[in-house]
């Protein structure tokens, strides 16, 4: 797919679904807030089961994800706020670009990760064991440097250029 594609209408509702090895891990529906043909940004509740304590935040029912999805970049944005507005921060996932149709978004997970406390305090590379292990890096050495490179470039963003990455004029 091109980096340019087709650009979603703003309040269509769309289904994200995040595949990981070949099958789908989660598939939920969101409402379109913006798309360029670059970049697409949707809203989404919570979507999973329960709640998701990771230690350093925990995803529960009422949370609300704000996600940028980039047709050309090997990474995804995602906001999370609790169900009252309180922004919790962001939750960074490495993937292969996203590829946008009228009605879907699918994305990739390459098992990279990184999350961005709301008051920037902490930035934290995560899931590093998972990508070694997945053999990515001897069965597409190139997507694995495209995954590397992107967690790397999202750890300068969450130090101190993610707000600038997501504004809506970039």
């Amino acid at each position: 797919m091109s980096a340019r594609s087709a650009e979603v209408e703003v309040g269509a509702q769309v289904q994200v679904a995040l595949v990981k090895a070949g099958r789908t891990k989660i598939r939920y529906p969101a409402d379109v807030v913006a798309d360029d043909g670059v970049r697409l940004t949707v809203r989404a509740p919570w979507a999973a089961e329960g709640v998701r304590d990771f230690g350093f935040v925990r995803f529960e029912p009422g949370d609300v994800f704000v996600e940028h999805y980039w047709r050309d970049r090997w990474y995804a944005v995602k906001e999370v706020r609790s169900g009252d507005g309180t922004l919790k921060g962001w939750y960074c996932d490495v993937t292969r670009p996203a590829a946008v149709d009228a009605d879907q978004v699918v994305v990739e997970d390459l098992d990279l990760d990184l999350w961005v406390s709301a008051d920037g305090s902490e930035v934290l590379r995560l899931d590093e064991d998972e990508f070694a292990a997945s053999g990515l890096a001897a069965t597409d050495p190139e997507a694995a440097a495209c995954a590397v490179a992107a967690l790397d470039e999202l750890e300068v963003l969450g130090r101190d250029g993610l707000l600038d990455l997501l504004d809506p004029r970039r």
